[in-house]
């Protein structure tokens, strides 16, 4: 099977420091001592009624209730907007709301925002980024995605082509350029636009916006986890293959090596009860197999990107259906994985390898999603690995300490010899919105 390219994964050397938070002992029946991390994770949101009611409103309002969120209230006045993927310049009213001054709680080196939102018709959404450095410099007001649920209003997409002396903006992941130099970002605040057409009532709403901040060090290697809570549980979650959809949709990358991210997104959301409606679906030819996946592959794509793969557009779409809640985010280990399994929730994980690195996946790959299912009775990690050949080929299992190495590990070697990056354990949180995150004592990366 060729190698699947699907995302450019930036990742910076940065200095190692201590670990975030106390790691748990996972192993139900024994005492070993937990694992000492070396990489700093946080997540930090706002959600709640009281959260939308701080920060800068420019003709924003909070709005109260069981899924608070944030909408126009009166807008702040209108601008034009080119379209430049649609060829097109709209007039919109618009409002903002820019979060408090965050401090992240120590020196970052990467940054991913992500947002739950209901955009209806005629509306669409932008998330922008300020970072304030260690030296007391701030960035650029970064644009980290302009996003909608659907494609006829605005195409969704990223910006190239942004950055200052310190760090840069790939996709959709704030970046130092050089952590080894010290400058670091220590603080930042996001801004929140909201668009509709003029004259409109529907507005955006959005219920979460949050930023994953992080300071991984260089690392080829990682110590392994110890596991043992969700040893022999396995989450019944369906099984899709990207690979059935090779050359389809065109428009949308052809399907096949491209859709791993959509395709991953769609197993964990129909595990949940989640998809598209049969109206949603009607502009799939009539016949196709899994037009579920196609679908997802077109409502993530990032026109800018030109790739399905862009993480917090994945978690977006996931959180458009009802009562879904979605996030980026990176985690410490498997045995925060298996927290999750064992409270029911799938986990999507990000990364990449050779051939030779992972037995059984019979290819490599410069980035890939795996959806985390389950774990065997000898904690060897279950997923439904979406490059199979056919649906029924989905679930595979992969030795432990292969998968954890391949998942966190920053740095690798290319088949070339030369190094090239990993993750550092990004992964895709998808539950209910009534179920609570499991409960880790000392993290705060979810």
């Amino acid at each position: 099977m060729a190698s699947i390219a699907l995302r450019a994964i930036a990742l910076t050397g940065v200095a190692t420091l201590a670990l975030a938070g106390p790691a748990v002992p996972a192993h139900a029946g024994g005492h070993h001592p937990p694992v000492e991390h070396d990489e700093q994770i946080t997540f930090q949101e706002w959600s709640r009624h009281p959260d939308w009611r701080t920060g800068t409103h420019r003709g924003t309002r909070a709005v109260p209730g069981h899924r608070a969120g944030i909408t126009i209230g009166r807008p702040a006045g209108t601008t034009e907007f080119t379209d430049e993927h649609a060829g097109t310049t709209s007039t919109w009213e618009y409002a903002t709301w820019t979060s408090p001054a965050t401090r992240i709680g120590f020196d970052a080196t990467e940054l991913v925002a992500s947002w739950n939102a209901d955009t209806p018709a005629g509306t669409w959404l932008q998330v922008e980024l300020q970072g304030t450095y260690n030296t007391g410099d701030r960035t650029p007001w970064y644009v980290m995605g302009r996003w909608a649920s659907g494609d006829a209003d605005i195409k969704r997409a990223t910006l190239d082509g942004q950055g200052d002396p310190w760090s840069s903006v790939w996709t959709d992941t704030f970046a130092i350029d050089d952590a080894d130099a010290g400058v670091l970002l220590r603080s930042y605040q996001l801004r929140l636009s909201l668009y509709r057409k003029p004259g409109q009532t529907a507005s955006p709403r959005v219920r979460m916006l949050g930023a994953m901040s992080s300071n991984v060090p260089d690392r080829f290697t990682v110590t392994p986890s110890r596991g043992g809570i969700a040893w022999g549980k396995e989450l019944p979650v369906p099984a899709h293959s990207q690979m059935i959809h090779k050359g389809n949709y065109p428009e949308w990358g052809g399907g096949g090596q491209v859709w791993c991210s959509p395709t991953s997104t769609t197993m964990v959301l129909e595990y949940y009860g989640r998809g598209p409606s049969a109206e949603d679906l009607a502009w799939v030819t009539p016949g196709y197999t899994d037009p579920q996946v196609a679908h997802a592959a077109r409502m993530t794509w990032d026109y800018e990107y030109e790739g399905a793969g862009n993480w917090p557009f994945n978690t977006a779409y996931a959180a458009s259906f009802p009562d879904i809640d979605a996030r980026v985010t990176r985690l410490h280990s498997l045995d925060e994985v298996e927290r999750f399994v064992a409270a029911g929730i799938p986990v999507i994980t990000s990364q990449s390898f050779l051939d030779t690195e992972l037995d059984g996946s019979n290819y490599g790959t410069s980035g890939h999603l795996f959806v985390v299912v389950g774990f065997t009775a000898d904690g060897d990690v279950i997923v439904n690995d979406p490059a199979s050949s056919s649906n029924a080929e989905v679930r595979n299992v992969y030795q432990r300490e292969q998968f954890e190495q391949i998942w966190l590990r920053t740095k690798r070697y290319r088949t070339d010899g030369k190094v090239a990056s990993g993750s550092g354990g990004i992964a895709y949180l998808i539950k209910p919105a009534d179920q609570p995150w499991p409960v880790v004592p000392g993290s705060t990366n979810w």
